[in-house]
């Protein structure tokens, strides 16, 4: 662990108990969102780990929690389901594949089926 003579938190500090460290959220890097031409956007399907229910994952989104949600919204609301999102991933219950798809490509994402 780095930390300069007035306590400032280096590049890979991710938790501390030092309560005289001082977090400079100033030179923390800002998370910007990549316009849709530029996300690179990947969907598969999943069943592992989730008793046997099937679930669309979307991963491979650049951007910040928020616009994540805004597009979690949209795609819950042209599939009719539930999902979540968090880390950049989209989960939505059930195989939409083809709808999410269909989607993301109307929006101006580039976006594919990965998995088989």
């Amino acid at each position: 662990m780095k930390n300069n003579k007035n306590n400032t938190l280096g590049d890979n500090i991710v938790f501390s108990t030092n309560r005289a460290l001082n977090i400079d959220e100033k030179n923390m890097p800002e998370v910007l969102t990549l316009t849709p031409s530029q996300q690179n956007l990947r969907i598969r399907l999943e069943t592992k780990g989730r008793g046997g229910k099937t679930a669309t994952i979307i991963t491979g989104f650049v951007g910040t929690d928020a616009d994540l949600k805004i597009l979690e919204k949209a795609i819950k609301a042209k599939c009719g389901t539930g999902g979540s999102s968090k880390d950049s991933e989209i989960l939505i219950q059930g195989d939409f594949r083809e709808k999410i798809l269909q989607l993301l490509l109307e929006k101006g994402y580039k976006a594919k089926k990965s998995g088989g």
